[in-house]
Formats: C-alpha cells, sequence, structure tokens
C-alpha cells in the first residue's frame, strides 16, 4: 500500500474539556503523529483556544478572528495543512481503539471513495447509526416527533437509519454524521470544501450530497469506532437558537437539493437537482 498522509481538523467552540478528552485520546491510541493535529478555535468566548494553544504545545491550533460555523471551521483547519486525507472531528468525541490503517486501506482500493464515516457509539458502547438515507419531509417528522416511536412507522425510521446495514464491513451510504468521518483531499478540494452558508447543522449531508454530485462514493465502516458523547442541542424547545439553525439550514439544503414529501430522494434525483441549480 502506498504511504499516505492523515491530519486530523478538530473545531473547538467553548468546548475545551472535551477537546483535551478528544486530543489525549488521539495521543494515546497514536491515531496520528501530534504535528499532524490541527485544532480549530472558533472564536470561543470563554478564552478556551489559548489555554488549548497552552495545553497542547505539539499540535497546532488555529485562532480564528471570528466564528463563522462548523463548515467554516473545517475548511480552516484544512487549508492549514496538506495532506492526503483529513480525519475531521467533533471535539465531544474521543477514540478507544486505533483503526485509521484499516480505513486508509478502504481508500487505497477503492479510488473513487470520497467520504468513509465512523461507527459513532454513545459512551455505553450502543450505537448512533451515523450514516443514513437522505431526507425526504417524512423521514424528519419521524426523526423529530414522537410518530418514529410508534411501532407503525418503525420501519421507515430503521430503514432512515440504515440500522441493517451496520455488518462487519463498509457500505454504501448517501451520507455520513459529520462528527466524524476521513476526507479524501481531493474530492475535497474538487468540493471545495465545506458549505459555509449552512453555519450549523446539515453541512455534512451537503457535503456528502455534493460528494455523489461530483461522482464520489460516501461509505461507513462499521470497524472505525469512535464514542460520540453528544447533547442533541436541536431537540430542545421549539423556538430555541439550535432549532432556529436547523431550520435554516434544511431550508437551504432543501433550496439546493429539494426535498421529497414522502419518498426518500435518490442520489440521481440529489445529482439532477444539484446540476440544475450549478447551471440557472
Amino acid at each position: 500500500m502506498a504511504v499516505t498522509s492523515l491530519v486530523a481538523v478538530i473545531v473547538n467552540y467553548n468546548s475545551e474539556s472535551d477537546s483535551i478528552r478528544c486530543i489525549d485520546s488521539m495521543l494515546a491510541q497514536k491515531i496520528c503523529p501530534p504535528k499532524n493535529i490541527v485544532l480549530v478555535d472558533n472564536n470561543s468566548p470563554d478564552g478556551s483556544g489559548l489555554r488549548l494553544r497552552a495545553h497542547f504545545p505539539q499540535i497546532s491550533t488555529l485562532l480564528s478572528e471570528r466564528n463563522d460555523g462548523y463548515g467554516a471551521g473545517v475548511n480552516l483547519g484544512v487549508a492549514h495543512a496538506q495532506a492526503d486525507f483529513y480525519l475531521i472531528l467533533n471535539p465531544d468525541t474521543y477514540f478507544q481503539h486505533n483503526r485509521m490503517d484499516e480505513a486508509l486501506a478502504v481508500f487505497e482500493k477503492h479510488h473513487d471513495l470520497g467520504i468513509l464515516g465512523m461507527n459513532l457509539l454513545n459512551p455505553d458502547g450502543t450505537q448512533q447509526y451515523s450514516a443514513r438515507t437522505f431526507y425526504s419531509a417524512w423521514s424528519i417528522v419521524l426523526r423529530r416527533s414522537q410518530l418514529g416511536k410508534l411501532g407503525l412507522f418503525q420501519g421507515g425510521k430503521q430503514r432512515h437509519l440504515m440500522e441493517k446495514e451496520w455488518g462487519n464491513g463498509p457500505f454504501s451510504a448517501d451520507w455520513v454524521m459529520g462528527t466524524g468521518f476521513i476526507v479524501r483531499q481531493q474530492a475535497f478540494d474538487q468540493l471545495r470544501g465545506m458549505d459555509e452558508a449552512f453555519f450549523l447543522y446539515m453541512e455534512d449531508v451537503d457535503l456528502c450530497a455534493r460528494m455523489w454530485a461530483h461522482g464520489w462514493q460516501v461509505w461507513a465502516d462499521p470497524r472505525l469506532t469512535l464514542i460520540h458523547d453528544h447533547q442533541r442541542h436541536s431537540d430542545q424547545k421549539m423556538f430555541s437558537w439550535s432549532a432556529k439553525m436547523h431550520l435554516k439550514s434544511l431550508a437551504r439544503f432543501r433550496y439546493k437539493f429539494g426535498l421529497p414529501w414522502f419518498v426518500t430522494p435518490s442520489r440521481d434525483w440529489i445529482r439532477h437537482r444539484f446540476l440544475r441549480n450549478v447551471q440557472s
């Protein structure tokens, strides 16, 4: 297998303790050399960026002068260091195993693979089902309401979460959660990175949709486990800031790719809608 380079990018915003745990786990598991870890601080008002720079002098810490959102932070980190592949992580994640060699071997074998998603687990070991089908309006209702808990609608919810796909090997997915994934530099550059118009939420769905539109594959790998100790801010009250940001991002995604009422959009649908918007 050819020698490849991997750079990890973590975006911090008022998440000092989470970022420390994440980076400590990467160093302990030898995910990549310290010089290949880039921490981007999105102008955290709690001053955690400066403290993290002092705490980890062996890694690269970038202090953004403003907070332009998660995608902008990722783009800033990727632009800082050239690599064949980038491991993109939320700070509220940590590693218990190192299987990066297996991940890179998948990329080396499949040259049209643009993104490989990780298997996100709760701290108790249960799955978060971090690979999904594209949204329909109905799938959003099932995920965001009590309807999804009714037995009558469990099948639709399970199909959206691709629950039956999580076997032993990599599988194709419409999109994977941006909490933890590996992206090929060539594909990321072709797409010009993440769409910074998504300040928060849906930027991962958008990135994967554009991968498919440009002919790249998106897969998930059950072997690449990553603990995600998260809080679902978007599940807060209807008129909370997080809920409003989620709706705003959903509206932008709908503008770019469409959002059928009941039928899960195919990858051809996504490609057609995207190319039509680009050409118009």
